[in-house]
């Protein structure tokens, strides 16, 4: 059976934590202090885990290890955010393109209208001539 554990959501270590609690809180620690709570609890495979990590985490190929990952999350990063700052840009110039494209059509059906505009000026003339002509 496989199970899943959320990390971020276990409970605050405590003096009733054993085995598989204290093993998951180990892989959540972030801190030194986390690690030596757990130290102090006095339990030996525990103990015997966070000098083995201590001592891996000294060396020169983890350290370098770490360095890389840590360059490679920053350039992620750091590329995500141009990539959306890109996509913000070109998100803008779309609607740009849009908000034109509109102006220009508001602008041919102004045209249209001003012409509608002046044949019924006109056509209004010609009607008020023929009842001025009808009257007389």
């Amino acid at each position: 059976m496989l199970q899943f554990y959320e990390l971020k959501k276990l409970a605050p270590l405590s003096d009733s934590d054993r085995g598989r609690d204290l093993w998951l809180k180990l892989f959540n620690a972030e801190t030194e202090e986390e690690l030596t709570k757990i130290e102090e609890m006095g339990v030996s495979f525990m103990s015997e885990a966070i000098l083995a990590y201590r001592h891996v985490a000294a060396s020169p190929e983890f350290r370098e290890i770490e360095r890389v990952r840590s360059k490679a999350r920053h350039d992620e990063a750091q590329a995500i955010f141009n990539a959306e700052k890109r996509g913000a840009e070109t998100e803008r110039e779309h609607w740009r393109g849009v908000v034109a494209d509109k102006d220009a059509t508001l602008a041919e059906k102004d045209v249209t209208l001003a012409e509608k505009d002046a044949t019924l000026a006109e056509q209004a003339a010609l009607i008020a001539e023929l009842q001025a002509k009808l009257k007389k």
